[in-house]
């Protein structure tokens, strides 16, 4: 099966202006208004702090990372590096030198959906790392011909196209395309900037499901109350 490799000048560039919007929304609060994108709650951030950024995607063989070093050296700063491993959970593809590349080369961070390694030097790099796991086997350099380079993959159970953007912390991990992204921000951080207030209210006595309709919505779905003779 031939490579499909497609070039990073055909992906769609990062919006920096959306991306410093979602930078500062606590991410769980997009799971209000949204219900697709949301990777496997199992595939989870290893190393790093929180992720914003466009994803490059990667899909290779269990065994050959050598489409995966190619990679490394193409992409820039807020790039997010996808890698389909095709199902495998055993062998990482990631480790210390593939992540210092992508460092080096001021990339946003990683997301495996499978396994990494060397899990101590990839914290020490602080560059955000998500995985299933991590696994003392690792990829090799075959050069089989089978992979693709930009072209769509699946990651935690979501389809991934390049360009989308990559959202993550320590909650988990959130792939969607831009304007999905771009329809809910400005509610997200509205809903945000009022949560304070609504804490506050609880601690004043108020019922939550007063503060929120939800005890008049539960009213209206029990009906009036019957009467007696």
């Amino acid at each position: 099966m031939p490579l499909d490799i497609r070039e990073l000048t055909e992906v769609p560039p990062l919006d920096d202006a959306l991306a410093a919007r979602l930078a500062r929304v606590d991410f769980p609060t997009l799971g209000h208004y949204l219900e697709e994108g949301f990777c496997d709650p199992a595939l989870r951030r290893l190393a790093g702090g929180r992720l914003v950024g466009r994803a490059v995607t990667v899909r290779i063989t269990a065994t050959d990372s050598t489409l995966l070093h190619h990679a490394a050296g193409l992409v820039g700063p807020g790039d997010v590096v996808v890698v389909d491993c095709g199902g495998d959970r055993r062998h990482a593809p990631l480790g210390e030198v593939v992540v210092h590349a992508l460092a080096a080369r001021g990339a946003a961070g990683a997301v495996v959906d499978g396994v990494c390694t060397d899990i101590g030097a990839l914290r020490d790099v602080g560059l955000p790392v998500f995985a299933y796991g991590t696994s003392l086997l690792t990829t090799k350099l075959h050069g089989i011909a089978d992979g693709s380079l930009n072209a769509p993959v699946h990651c935690g159970g979501v389809p991934v196209r390049a360009g989308d953007l990559v959202l993550g912390d320590e909650n988990g991990l959130l792939i969607a395309p831009a304007a999905h992204l771009a329809a809910v921000v400005e509610e997200a951080l509205a809903d945000d900037a009022e949560e304070p207030d609504l804490i506050a209210e609880l601690h004043g006595g108020h019922p939550l499901g007063t503060l929120t309709g939800a005890t008049r919505t539960i009213a209206g779905l029990r009906g009036p109350t019957p009467t007696t003779a």
